[in-house]
């Protein structure tokens, strides 16, 4: 390996060795170092909510340790050590006391969990879901008992319900929305989701939050905000996720929603970029899968000497509910815009149109799945290819 300063990428989640990876089909010498808060397992985050469709505990979920993917990618990684802060005018990350020194820095340190009120969150029965050692966790409480109650109805929420009735689990959801998956899909598509998941076993208390969980012996009390009091052995928060932006604002860099990035994946500092859940490319930020892959794509391009603009066309989001398959690509609003809806029981084709008839997002459940590579098709790209690039 040179003895010239590194790429430096920080976080060992799918977007630092995706990169990674990138890096390495097209660079061989390039000298890398990663460095990473916790122990560097290399693992498929969105694998999480499908171990007991999958019949897999949690270290079966792992694919490599830290070392076997610093052999296979040829790479430095520092393993449970955190970075404490960037100092860009030096060309350095920060460890302490220590400074290391980088030829270019990447930030791919994910997301965190949004904690609920301590009344809640404070509770050692209470797990939040966000790595493979958090799986781990929830995975050892399991054995507590059967009862699970799951805060939050969103994406995860259902993927997690529809897991563990296929694990067995009694599965109640709670979450203050009046539909799940608000963000994600109109009422029919929802209602469509919900309905197969009650088929399946899972109950629904939606409309209300929870305001407390308290141990009750052996079992768990969760008081929810209309007074209503449900018995469970176990409780998963699973309200969302938010970009870990604290790093990049404490060095200087331009923060949103997320680290701010134009479409190279640049930030607002020379040398430093940002990739996956913690960064805003050009106003959007987008926790899935096929957006990461294509932005470590061509952030590897760029950082191996040809500067490569990311592009998104249309990207349409597959929920792991089995019971019922869903596609979505959520549309922007706009005026004038309206969905058109076609149902089948839990088989939902829902279009949305401009007032131009133009398809700007669509939402598909059941047996219509099969439709959203044709749609996606017809939706226009949400981060078109720069001219000339």
């Amino acid at each position: 390996m040179s003895d010239s300063a590194p790429v430096v990428i920080i976080g060992s989640g799918l977007a630092g060795y995706t990169l990674a990876k990138e890096i390495r089909k097209r660079d061989r010498e390039l000298p890398l170092m990663m460095i990473t808060a916790d122990d560097g397992v290399s693992y498929s985050k969105p694998l999480l909510s499908t171990g007991f469709t999958k019949g897999k505990e949690a270290d079966e979920l792992a694919q490599a340790d830290a070392g076997a993917m610093a052999e296979q990618l040829i790479l430095d990684i520092r393993t449970h050590t955190r970075v404490t802060g960037i100092d860009p005018d030096a060309h350095e990350v920060l460890i302490g006391a220590e400074r290391l020194r980088y030829q270019q820095l990447v930030l791919a340190c994910g997301a965190d969990i949004i904690r609920l009120p301590e009344a809640i969150s404070a509770c050692p029965r209470v797990f939040s879901i966000n790595d493979l050692e958090d799986y781990r966790q929830f995975r050892r409480g399991l054995a507590q008992g059967r009862r699970v109650i799951l805060l939050g109805a969103g994406l995860i929420g259902c993927e997690y319900a529809n897991d563990l009735r296929n694990g067995g689990y009694d599965v109640t959801v709670v979450a203050p929305s009046d539909q799940v998956m608000p963000g994600l899909l109109p009422p029919a598509a929802a209602a469509a989701v919900q309905s197969a998941l009650e088929a399946e076993g899972v109950t629904f208390h939606l409309g209300v939050g929870a305001e407390a969980v308290t141990e009750d012996g052996t079992a768990v009390q969760v008081r929810l905000e209309d007074g209503a009091i449900l018995q469970g052995d176990i409780v998963i928060s699973a309200v969302g996720l938010r970009p870990r932006t604290r790093l990049a604002a404490s060095a200087g860099l331009e923060v949103r929603r997320g680290i701010v990035t134009d479409q190279l994946l640049a930030t607002s500092t020379a040398d430093i970029y940002a990739l996956g859940d913690c960064a805003e490319v050009e106003g959007h930020v987008l926790m899935y899968v096929m957006p990461l892959m294509a932005a470590a794509r061509a952030l590897a391009a760029t950082l191996t000497g040809t500067p490569t603009a990311v592009s998104w066309g249309a990207m349409p989001v597959m929920v792991k509910t089995p019971c019922c398959p869903v596609a979505a690509l959520p549309p922007v609003p706009v005026d004038g815009g309206q969905w058109e809806v076609e149902q089948d029981g839990v088989n939902v084709c829902a279009l949305y149109r401009d007032s131009s008839g133009t398809l700007l997002g669509f939402a598909l459940t059941g047996d219509r799945v099969i439709e959203k590579q044709a749609l996606a098709k017809e939706v226009p790209p949400l981060l078109p290819l720069i001219p000339g690039e």
